[in-house]
Formats: structure tokens, C-alpha cells, sequence
């Protein structure tokens, strides 16, 4: 069921992103393709791993989520989708915020289930989840391999920018709210492996590192699509 439910929102999307040769990339759209990105990922891992815990928080989610570019149609239209090296850069930016959007959830559930735990009131698909300490050794593989891509985002980011246009980077709001979701995720990474960090600080720091990483591109466009009505 949810891989014909995949199928179906994959089918939705591509007719959402891709309009008579054109790519259509709003927030509604960017989102749609993070949470079916997300939810395709945790598909493939739930094979290997007992995940069932995330259901009812991803996939309601992924739900609400795929139904977004039909209530904001967005009509951002990106340039260069031509080019190799956009293809590239934008295809690891969205895994980037799929394992992200993945490890966010993964952490409310750790909240939440380490809550109940103290107080004696776990659910029954909480109490199907593996133990806390394998939920958080899974946790910061996500967030490594995030990291990883997203500071492959920023290089090839860089490196688009120069071989199109002939100049740096710019550095606006996108750019500086990626900057500090990097910085903030390797301050968490670099806390875990020298000071041990763990427990709720470090779901603190996960969550504040994705909210800010969703400010750089799709917080931005929220406000000049829906708040402001613009599409450039």
C-alpha cells in the first residue's frame, strides 16, 4: 500500500514540477518533493529496520504535503533546469532535505516516546519501536549523511553559480540560512563525537538545524509566493 500510494504521489509531482518543458519549483512543490523523498527513504529502510513508530507522524504528513501544489500552485519557475551540473545540485539539495526531514521526525518521535516512557504511557506503536539508544545511533547516521550532502549542496552550489554566471556566490537570505543550518549541524555533529552529546540537547539542536534549513529555501518562498503574491 504505501509503495503503490509512492507511486501515485511520484505520478502527481512530476506532473506538478514538469508543465510544457518548464520546472515549476514553489514551496508547495518543494515540499510535496521532500516529504515523497522522505517517505521513499523510509520505505527502503523499513526493510532493514523496525520503523513503524514514524507512520502516523510521515506519512499524514506526506499526505497533507502532496495535496499542496494543488492549493498553491506556485509559478516559480527555475532557469538552467537544462544543465548538468543544476540536475546534480539540485538532486543532492533535496536528498539533503529528505534526510533531514527524516531526522526531524525521527527526533519528535524520540521525544515524545521518551516522555511517555518516564510516565509509564506508552502506546502501542510506540512501545514497538526499537530502544532509545539504536533510535538515536540511527538519528546521527541520518544527520551525518545529511551533512554530508548538504555541504556538497553549498560546493556545488558555489560552483554552478561561477561556471553559469562568472561570479561568487550570492549571499542573500537562501544562502545565509543554509549556512547556518551547516554550521548548526556541525556544531551537534562535533558535539556528539567530543562531548558525547546526547539525549534531548541533542534533539534540540536536530530540530533548531531543520527549522532553519527549511527557512533558506522553502520558508523564503512561503513569504514571496503566499504572503507577498510573487513568483520571481
Amino acid at each position: 500500500m504505501l509503495a503503490a500510494a509512492l507511486l501515485l504521489h511520484g505520478y502527481l509531482l512530476y506532473g506538478t514540477l514538469f508543465d510544457e518543458g518548464l520546472m515549476r519549483f514553489g514551496f508547495s512543490a518543494a515540499l510535496s518533493l521532500m516529504l515523497w523523498l522522505a517517505v521513499l527513504i523510509y520505505w527502503v529502510e523499513s526493510f532493514h529496520a523496525r520503523l513503524e513508530g514514524l507512520q502516523p507522524l510521515a506519512l499524514p504528513l506526506a499526505g497533507i504535503c502532496a495535496l499542496l501544489p494543488a492549493l498553491f500552485p506556485g509559478q516559480h519557475l527555475l532557469s538552467n533546469v537544462a544543465s548538468a551540473m543544476f540536475r546534480l545540485h539540485f538532486f543532492i539539495a533535496m536528498v539533503a532535505y529528505s534526510l533531514f526531514t527524516l531526522a526531524a521526525l525521527h527526533a519528535i518521535i524520540m521525544a515524545i516516546a521518551e516522555r511517555r516512557l518516564h510516565r509509564g504511557e506508552l502506546t502501542r506503536p510506540l512501545a514497538s519501536l526499537p530502544p532509545l539508544l539504536t533510535m538515536e545511533s540511527l538519528l546521527f547516521k541520518l544527520i551525518t549523511v545529511g551533512f554530508l550532502l548538504l555541504t556538497l549542496t553549498l560546493i556545488s552550489g558555489i560552483a554552478f553559480t561561477e561556471a553559469l554566471f562568472g561570479k561568487a556566490l550570492e549571499f542573500n537570505h537562501k544562502t545565509l540560512f543554509s549556512v547556518l543550518s551547516w554550521l548548526i549541524f556541525a556544531i551537534l555533529l562535533t558535539g556528539r563525537h567530543v562531548w558525547g552529546w546526547r539525549g534531548r540537547k541533542a534533539l534540540r539542536w536536530t530540530l533548531a538545524g531543520f527549522a532553519t534549513l527549511l527557512l533558506a529555501y522553502i520558508g523564503s518562498r512561503f513569504v514571496l509566493e503566499v504572503l507577498l503574491g510573487r513568483t520571481a
